[in-house]
């Protein structure tokens, strides 16, 4: 004989995980206590996909080539490695009256005090805040002499240099809560208050909760049925710590490690449901989660202008990079698209 929907939920609180903190409870019992009904079968599973990623610059001075343009990549905003207007041949080559100079997208460098774009004494290109705007080709000309009695030898090196960015990387959840008829007004109360306690639980990592989908179906059940059903999808995404509720602490400043934390928050506060449910007499809330229809997965996204391409970028293959001329990328996908009158780097339109 099939158990009951009571039953059901006193089974899943012994199979419920024993670790809850008292403040999630007490948060999961208040959520529940305003709402009334029985829960249909459970179904559902977790997804888990990888996480981001971390580039990592194999040195932070890079050497050019005389057979192909070298491509350099600098995080958008940050000081960039120091590229060198020497091959690895000359690199430890002794250079008599070495002379360097580099050209731009917009033309010559000329090294000055407090600029953005520098060259040291050496002949090294270094950017201390780099802009979207200073992706492109640059162009180092070396003359020097191998010898005293030698003539003068002239070399041109080829640097692409890209901006790019850390994707937008957020958690994405879908779960199911039996609930009252679709035109009810307790069913726009009951996603109000889920969406405010959510938010709470992730106040304190600088994260922050969006609704991206609510709806309501009716669902025909084998054996009990036509029920109605709430459908949310929403997001778990790290905010800006400068720009977060709390200072950033070292510890806990990572993107990744933060959207982590807050995912095993949403997960416990899940479960705890299940398990408050259980110690629950009859009557059942009005509205309640549906045991097993939580499903996450971990979304990358580029922001416009920019894209992820392994071919294009082998060194740098879940990085964000800028869109080259003839690619441009409108809003918030994975890849810049193809755009032959895009002549710019960094294009949001195909103009």
């Amino acid at each position: 004989m099939e158990a009951s929907a009571p039953g059901r939920a006193r089974l899943a609180w012994r199979r419920a995980r024993d670790a809850a903190s008292p403040l999630s409870r007490a948060a999961v019992l208040l959520f529940l206590s305003a709402f009334l009904v029985r829960a249909p079968p459970s179904v559902g599973y977790l997804v888990r996909l990888p996480r981001a990623f971390r580039l990592t610059q194999d040195s932070v001075k890079i050497v050019g080539s005389p057979t192909f343009p070298v491509k350099v990549y600098v995080m958008l905003h940050q000081k960039s490695p120091h590229v060198l207007c020497v091959t690895q041949r000359l690199r430890n080559a002794e250079l008599i009256d070495p002379s360097f100079q580099w050209h731009g997208p917009k033309g010559k460098i000329i090294s000055a005090e407090n600029s953005t774009a520098q060259i040291t004494s050496t002949g090294s290109l270094v950017f201390q805040n780099f802009e979207e705007s200073m992706s492109g080709i640059y162009t180092c000309f070396l003359e020097y002499k191998p010898t005293v009695e030698e003539i003068v030898k002239n070399l041109q090196l080829k640097y692409v240099i890209y901006a790019y960015r850390e994707p937008r990387y957020y958690y994405q959840f879908t779960a199911r809560y039996h609930a009252a008829p679709c035109n009810s007004i307790y069913n726009i109360s009951f996603e109000k208050k889920l969406l405010q306690i959510l938010s709470k639980l992730v106040l304190d990592l600088s994260c922050e909760i969006s609704l991206l989908k609510s709806e309501c179906h009716r669902v025909k059940m084998q054996r009990a049925g036509l029920q109605n059903e709430l459908f949310f999808t929403f997001s778990v995404s790290s905010l800006d710590t400068e720009k977060g509720p709390k200072p950033c602490t070292e510890h806990n400043c990572e993107s990744s490690n933060r959207l982590s934390k807050a995912k095993n928050l949403i997960e416990r506060f899940f479960n705890q449901q299940v398990e408050v449910l259980g110690r629950r007499a009859e009557p059942l809330p009005e509205i309640y989660y549906i045991e097993g229809t939580l499903q996450m997965v971990w979304i990358n996204r580029c922001f416009p202008g920019y894209g992820m391409n392994v071919l294009q970028h082998p060194k740098c293959p879940e990085c964000c990079v800028i869109c080259s001329p003839g690619s441009y990328n409108p809003r918030d996908g994975i890849h810049c698209l193809q755009c032959n009158s895009s002549l710019v780097y960094g294009a949001k339109a195909c103009l």
